[in-house]
């Protein structure tokens, strides 16, 4: 199988490049629907899965569009020159989002996800979900046929209150709202404070699948240019003096795709500048337990005056578990679960329940030790690979499952992304993590658990030696 996808890019690339001289040489026109899949299988007796291939490449060289449930159109020079969002309604602005998290997922079972979001499973498989399932089913089996509590399920929220008093944060049940997910609850709040035309600030370069849900909420995004040691604070107070936002959206700890982490320092002039402009924050803190309890957050630090703190489980956990929460004050916890009944009904009860059951055992703690110690080992041994090789690398936290690496002599992550892919290495090119998806970033997001791969050194040293 490995040796037939090695035949079919090659001519997928070919495929591409005759459409691409078709439409520059005016048989497609700006606008034009090109061939269906199957049309151009049939013409071309190619496999359908290598006329995708083809389409995907015209899609990410910026020739053709999709258009969900329509086929792929040209898009030409004039149109291509424009801002993405300028003629899209809110849907079709979110749907460019969607197709680079959908590319994001395609790597291949024989690839190297070097620009992956998540750690190597083998770290997290001490924590076999099989083993707790039936603990799980004795804590209540009646109740798992039926629809959960509007917060969420009320044991779980008891321990979050006392993993979030680890970090230093006080608060109680009431102040909790488990969630499908972070992302549901960036949703949730989404809903809840950002009306259309509203003006929302977020980490640049930050977390694209936000700009996603904040396109579709019809908000206008404005970045916060993103710094070693966290947000640049004198382009913090600009853009709040100027525009007057309600909410910032952001990363304090194993920032995406930065790997950076916040001082106290720059914690502390962040707060400030929220109180004087009466700005809410959203932290984000999905990697809290790769870090240590005692590394500075906003939330900690404010305890849920000025923030809303968002946590999950699908990086130490599993992703497929979906149990997020959002912690903040008591009264907006409250509207917060009403909105959240309102268009789920409930979470995963079960989900909830499986993981109150691993955080309540005593190998939660031995799981996080070790989580805890392969980041380390793994950035380090990263580090030195990529200081080897020239990189520049953006921050260097002893623990960080994302490094923000710009490799030498390349002007421009994106094709080097798509050289990459060829060789079935999946790289994350920084120019998805930025609010304009079409600027120009010689940065990639690198997973320092993929890094040490043989595989992905080997083709990294082939693309650099053609561009000597």
């Amino acid at each position: 199988m490995a040796a037939g996808k090695g035949r079919s890019a090659p001519i997928a690339e070919q495929l591409a490049d005759l459409i691409g001289r078709q439409i520059a040489e005016g048989v497609y026109r700006d606008g034009d629907k090109l061939p269906s899949l199957r049309e151009l299988a049939q013409l071309h007796r190619y496999a359908k899965n290598t006329v995708v291939a083809a389409f995907d490449l015209l899609v990410s060289r910026g020739i053709v569009e999709p258009r969900r449930g329509s086929g792929f159109y040209v898009l030409g020079p004039a149109r291509s020159a424009r801002r993405p969002d300028e003629d899209a309604g809110q849907l079709g602005r979110a749907m460019d989002i969607v197709w680079l998290m959908r590319e994001q997922l395609k790597t291949p079972p024989d690839g190297v996800a070097v620009g992956d979001g998540f750690p190597p499973v083998d770290w997290l498989a001490d924590m076999r979900l099989d083993r707790y399932h039936q603990k799980v089913v004795r804590t209540g089996l009646g109740a798992l046929f039926r629809y959960g509590n509007r917060y969420g399920y009320a044991p779980l929220r008891d321990s979050l209150v006392r993993k979030l008093g680890d970090f230093g944060l006080r608060s109680t049940p009431g102040q909790l709202v488990l969630t499908q997910g972070a992302n549901e609850a960036m949703d949730l709040v989404i809903r809840y404070f950002v009306p259309p035309g509203a003006t929302v600030l977020v980490d640049e370069p930050g977390y694209y699948p936000l700009f996603g849900k904040l396109r579709l909420a019809g908000a206008h995004i404005v970045g916060v240019p993103r710094l070693a040691d966290g947000p640049d604070t004198v382009a913090l107070q600009a853009l709040l003096t100027r525009h007057r936002p309600r909410l910032f959206f952001t990363q304090s700890l194993a920032h995406n795709p930065t790997g950076s982490d916040l001082s106290e320092a720059k914690a502390r002039e962040v707060l400030q500048l929220a109180e004087r402009h009466n700005l809410l924050i959203v932290e984000d803190d999905p990697l809290a337990d790769f870090k240590p309890t005692s590394a500075v957050r906003l939330s900690t630090l404010d305890q849920l005056e000025r923030t809303l703190y968002i946590g999950s489980f699908s990086k130490s956990f599993s992703a497929a578990l979906r149990v997020g929460f959002i912690a903040c004050n008591g009264a907006l916890a409250s509207d917060l679960a009403d909105l959240k009944a309102l268009i789920h009904v409930s979470g995963s009860e079960y989900c909830e329940r499986m993981v109150d059951v691993m955080l309540r055992e005593g190998h939660y703690e031995r799981h996080l030790v070790r989580l805890r110690r392969r980041l380390g080992q793994a950035t380090a041994q990263a580090l030195d690979w990529l200081d080897a090789q020239g990189c520049e690398v953006f921050a260097r936290s002893p623990q960080s499952l994302y490094l923000w690496v710009a490799f030498p002599g390349v002007p421009d992550s994106l094709e080097l992304a798509r050289q990459l892919a060829a060789r079935h290495v999946g790289m994350a090119p920084g120019r998805i993590f930025h609010v304009d998806p079409s600027a120009l970033s010689r940065w990639s997001r690198c997973n320092a658990g993929a890094l040490p791969d043989a595989r992905f050194q080997a083709a990294m040293a082939q693309v650099l030696a053609r561009r000597a």
